[in-house]
């Protein structure tokens, strides 16, 4: 038997050379996380429990990068999240919430469950007025029907369908007002707030789609595959990822054949996966991205348990050298512990990088706020523990189940340390990217890949690597 040598991130270090930029901050990051969905910086957060639902998700498309939805719960409640990113802010409101002549209780309840300031009013599809917040905020009596106390229609001020947003703007600060619905034929067919021209305005590195809706990718199993997978899309989410522990199967495969032959419009990113075969079948079946990591993260035991995987460095190298020959982008997942780390993933060739570890811990993670012997916590769970299977099963059953369940375990679960906004850590990671761009003579991602050249180093260069720094990002 032949044996290979694999190697990971701490085994090498990218050769420093001549670089081009009079600073690193001229470093371009855009990328693809799909072979059709571009992203402004190549930082993904995992599907997992306790890292992504929409509040992660929505702060990283608003810094430029895309959350995968886990799928660690039912199907409405993860279309529920995608709705929510997809809510957050957009150049128009295609469908805004419109109502019959209701009370202002009803209203004002129905506001509140869906986190909106105003309703439209109308009768037989065509607009009557506008209730906002102000029209309730000292009415004593919430039993009159809203059309006592709307704006209505005659002073109101409307928009076609067809205005840009320059024009709506204009519009909106001449008369004073936060919402112009746009009409067509006495018909609601839109709403442009100010609120979010301001959220554009403020975050401009913005991964959008083509109505300016926040990016959002959201994953599935193989258990109900097609019918999670329709509801999302209806939902609007971006990427589909078909997401499985060991994705080089026949199951998979006809997976993706039968996601491509019902949502051909749709890309999807499939893993995970560790070699050139898998890379090729994939691909051949019609995968859109591709997903490497087999074993690397903190709070996976897949290689403990199993035996199975590749070290991640070699595993990127391997899977991309197939995947460039096809133009299908590749996501490394997992394994990266310090910024430099994703440089180095980008470098042997992937497009971007998925992670838990480095964003999980921050205000935008699922969960709450621990304290242990003076310090602050949040959980870490990965979604193959024990903890994760247990805690889904009594979700499932709606019930506490007090028994140990029978489940096969690949992952552990731990306490991470509270990071505050990942706002900071997404500035953090960013800047070492772009620091390693300038040290390999590039200026942006495609050049740093066909200029960089790796040393493989000892454990003692790697030690003289940490001894001025930390033993672990934060």
């Amino acid at each position: 038997m032949e044996l290979k040598r694999g190697l990971t991130f701490s085994d090498v270090l990218l050769i420093p050379k001549k670089t081009i930029l009079k600073s690193r901050q001229e470093a371009d990051i855009k990328t693809k996380i799909t072979k059709n969905i571009p992203l402004n910086i190549p930082l993904v957060s995992s599907n997992m429990a306790t890292v992504t639902e929409h509040k992660m998700a929505i702060a990283l498309a608003r810094e430029g990068g895309i959350g995968i939805i886990h799928q660690f719960n039912t199907i409405e409640e993860q279309v529920y999240e995608v709705k929510k990113v997809k809510k957050s802010t957009s150049y128009v409101i295609e469908n805004p919430l419109t109502v019959n002549d209701i009370t202002i209780k009803e209203a004002v309840k129905l506001m509140e469950k869906e986190e909106v300031t105003s309703l439209l009013i109308t009768e037989n599809n065509k607009l009557k007025g506008i209730f906002t917040r102000r029209d309730y905020l000292f009415e004593p009596n919430l039993n009159k029907k809203v059309s006592e106390v709307m704006t209505p229609i005659e002073r109101m001020i409307t928009a076609p369908t067809n205005i840009s947003l320059d024009e709506a703007k204009e519009k909106l600060h001449k008369h004073r007002i936060e919402k112009l619905p746009l009409i067509e034929n006495e018909v609601v067919k839109g709403l442009i707030t100010t609120q979010d021209i301001k959220k554009i305005e403020f975050w401009p590195n913005a991964s959008r789609d083509e109505k300016g809706r926040l990016r959002v990718a959201a994953a599935v199993g193989v258990k109900d595959t097609i019918e999670r997978a329709e509801k999302l899309i209806q939902a609007g989410v971006d990427v589909i990822v078909l997401d499985v522990a060991h994705a080089h199967s026949t199951y998979v495969i006809e997976k993706i054949k039968e996601l491509k032959s019902n949502f051909p419009n749709t890309d999807i990113l499939v893993g995970n996966i560790a070699t050139k075969q898998a890379a090729l079948d994939l691909i051949q079946a019609g995968a859109d991205g591709l997903k490497v990591g087999i074993g690397p993260s903190p709070v996976c035991t897949t290689r403990i348990i199993s035996g199975a995987g590749i070290p991640q460095l070699t595993a990127i190298i391997e899977v991309s050298e197939i995947a460039k020959q096809y133009s299908i982008p590749v996501c490394a997942d997992g394994g990266m512990s310090f910024p430099g780390e994703i440089t180095k993933a980008i470098a042997a060739g992937a497009s971007t990088i998925c992670s838990g570890s480095f964003f999980a811990g921050t205000d935008e993670a699922p969960g709450i706020i621990l304290t242990k012997d003076g310090k602050r916590y949040k959980r870490y769970i990965g979604s193959a523990s024990y903890e994760s299977n247990h805690e889904r099963k009594e979700k499932s059953e709606n019930l506490k189940l007090k028994d140990k369940i029978d489940v096969f375990v690949e992952g552990v679960s731990s306490l991470v340390d509270y990071k505050g906004s990942v706002q900071d850590v997404i500035l953090s990671l960013i800047k070492g990217l772009k620091s390693g761009i300038s040290y390999c003579g590039a200026s942006n991602i495609q050049e740093m890949q066909n200029n960089a050249e790796f040393i493989e180093i000892t454990s003692n260069s790697w030690y003289e690597s940490l001894s001025r720094g930390k033993k672990t990002f934060d």
